[in-house]
């Protein structure tokens, strides 16, 4: 199987503006931002969707909302932020790599789409 965006990202064959990275994930800012703060939270180990995520990706999954919490601090988003995880097509998921988007600094509408 080919390596998504992300994964070329990842092992750096792909430059990118990286804000954080540990052992589990990296987080990105978008090229194409939706807001003047979005972010992608993304998981090392790919998983393609949610709709695909096992139990043994449990911890993978709570790290990347944690990871979310953290960058709110730093980026001091107390105002508030949001988060989405776009799951197949139909929800313009545009790489097959499950990721966070973390949008922030400006009004959110609801509902959301």
């Amino acid at each position: 199987m080919a390596k998504t965006l992300f994964q070329k990202i990842i092992d750096r064959e792909i430059p990118a503006k990286i804000e954080h990275e540990d052992d589990v994930c990296v987080v990105l800012h978008d090229i194409q931002p939706q807001a003047p703060v979005h972010l992608l939270i993304v998981p090392k180990q790919p998983i393609p969707r949610v709709a695909e995520a096992t139990p043994a990706d449990q911890a993978t999954l709570g790290h990347l909302l944690l990871v979310a919490s953290e960058m709110a601090k730093k980026l001091k988003l107390e105002q508030g932020f949001r988060l989405v995880v776009n799951n197949g097509p139909h929800a313009s998921e545009s790489v097959p790599h499950l990721h966070v988007h973390m949008l922030a600094k400006r009004q959110m509408g609801w509902p959301p789409g």
